[in-house]
C-alpha cells in the first residue's frame, strides 16, 4: 500500500535511474534531475518525464557520497514537508554530518542497496535491479518514524530485502564485502598489464568472472576506498598476509602449506549467498552447443517455456571466429531434465545436466 505518491530521484546514474525505472513501475510519480544535462535527459526519457514535475513527497539522493550531505540539507531545506533518503555507499561521515541538524536528520533516513553493474549510466538501469537485493537502512539518532517507514516503504516497493545496520556496522561490512572484492578485480586486471594481447585472448570464462568488477567507475571507486580507508585496510593486511604465505609455501616447494590455504578458501566459499543475496540454491548446468547465428537463444528459451522450466541463470563461451558456441543453462534438477529433454526432441545439440558447471 503506498502513503505517497511523488518522489523525486536527485541523480541520474545507474542506481537513480533504475530506482525511478522501478518506481515508476510500482505506480509512483517520479521525476529525476542530474547536474549533468545529458544524463538527466537519457533518464526522464526513460520515464516520460515532462517538465520540473510536481513537489516531492520524497527525495532520493542517489549521488556520489562526496555531495550526499551537502545535497541532504539542500533538498530538505527546498522541500520542508518531504522526506529525504539516500542510497550512498558509506554511512559515517554523512550520518554524523546530518545528526548536527536535528530538524533535517528527523527527516532523513541513510540506505543503501546492495545492489548494481559493472557498468554505470542511465542507460545501464534497469527497474528490476533490486529485486531480491539486501538493502541496508541506518536511520540517524532522530530519525521519524515517517522517515524510517517512507525509506522502507521504497526498498519494499523495488523488491529489496531490508537489513538494519548502525553507520559504522555498514561501513566496517561493507570493507570486505564490497570493497575488497573490487580492489581484487582491479589489481589482478592492473597485473595483467605486460600480457600479450594474444595470451589475453585465450582467456576463459574464470579471468572473465574475477575482472569483471575492473570495468568500474574508477573515480568513484577511488573515492569510496579513500573515504573508508581504515576499514579497507584492515582487510588488505589479512590478504597481504595470506598472498605472503602463499608466495612462501610455493618458493619452499611446501605443497601441504598450499593446499591449506586454498582449502580454506574452498571452505570460506560456502558462506557466500548464492543468487539474488539469497540463501546458496543447488543448481544443475544444461550445456547447449549453439550455432553463430542470430535467433539461437530464443529458440532456447522458447524450449524452456514450452516445459515451464526457470532458467535461473545462463552463461556464454564463444570464440570470435568459430561457427558455434556454448550456452549453459543454471536450472532446477527438474527444469533440467525437461529441458533436455525438449531440446533433444527438438534436435539441438545437448550435454546431459550435470552438477558442477566445469
Amino acid at each position: 500500500m503506498r502513503t505517497f505518491t511523488q518522489v523525486r530521484v536527485v541523480g541520474a546514474g545507474l542506481i537513480g535511474t533504475s530506482m525511478a525505472l522501478g518506481l515508476k513501475g510500482a505506480g509512483y510519480q517520479i521525476a529525476i534531475e542530474d547536474e549533468d544535462p545529458r544524463a538527466e535527459e537519457i533518464a526522464q526519457s526513460l520515464i516520460g518525464q515532462v517538465g520540473e514535475g510536481p513537489n516531492p513527497e520524497v527525495v532520493v539522493i542517489a549521488t556520489p557520497i562526496s555531495s550526499i550531505s551537502t545535497l541532504v540539507k539542500g533538498f530538505a531545506t527546498r522541500y520542508p514537508q518531504a522526506i529525504v533518503m539516500d542510497i550512498g555507499g558509506l554511512k559515517s561521515e554523512v550520518v554524523a554530518e546530518i545528526e548536527q541538524f536535528p530538524d533535517i536528520s528527523s527527516r532523513f533516513c541513510a540506505t543503501h542497496p546492495m545492489a548494481g553493474r559493472e557498468i554505470s549510466g542511465a542507460l545501464a538501469a534497469r527497474g528490476d535491479l533490486f529485486e531480491g537485493r539486501i538493502w541496508i537502512y541506518t536511520p540517524t539518532i532522530n530519525s521519524s518514524e515517517l522517515a524510517v517507514a517512507s525509506a522502507l516503504e521504497i526498498i519494499n516497493a523495488l523488491g529489496g530485502k531490508k537489513v538494519i545496520l548502525s553507520a559504522k556496522e555498514h561501513d566496517q561490512a561493507i570493507a570486505g564485502i564490497s570493497h575488497l572484492p573490487q580492489i581484487m578485480s582491479s589489481l589482478l586486471s592492473a597485473t595483467l598489464i605486460d600480457i600479450s594481447d594474444r595470451d589475453i585472448g585465450l582467456a576463459g570464462q574464470g579471468l572473465k568472472d574475477v575482472s569483471r568488477l575492473a570495468a568500474s567507475n574508477s573515480e568513484l571507486w577511488s573515492e569510496l576506498l579513500h573515504a573508508n580507508s581504515s576499514a579497507v585496510v584492515e582487510f588488505l593486511n589479512i590478504l597481504s598476509k595470506h598472498l605472503e604465505d602463499l608466495s612462501t609455501s610455493l618458493q619452499n616447494d611446501d605443497l601441504r602449506k598450499t593446499q591449506e590455504i586454498l582449502a580454506l578458501g574452498r571452505e570460506n566459499h560456502a558462506r557466500i549467498p548464492g543468487k539474488h543475496g539469497g540463501k546458496k540454491r543447488d543448481y544443475w548446468y544444461l550445456p547447449i552447443i549453439i550455432a553463430d547465428k542470430p535467433g539461437q537463444l530464443a529458440k532456447i528459451f522458447d524450449a524452456c517455456a514450452l516445459v515451464a522450466a526457470n532458467v535461473e541463470d545462463l552463461t556464454i563461451e564463444h570464440t570470435p571466429g568459430q561457427d558455434s558456441g556454448l550456452v549453459t543453462l543454471a536450472l532446477s534438477k527438474v527444469d533440467s531434465e525437461k529441458v533436455f529433454a525438449q531440446l533433444i526432441k527438438d534436435g539441438w545439440r545437448v550435454h546431459p545436466p550435470r552438477e558442477s558447471i566445469g
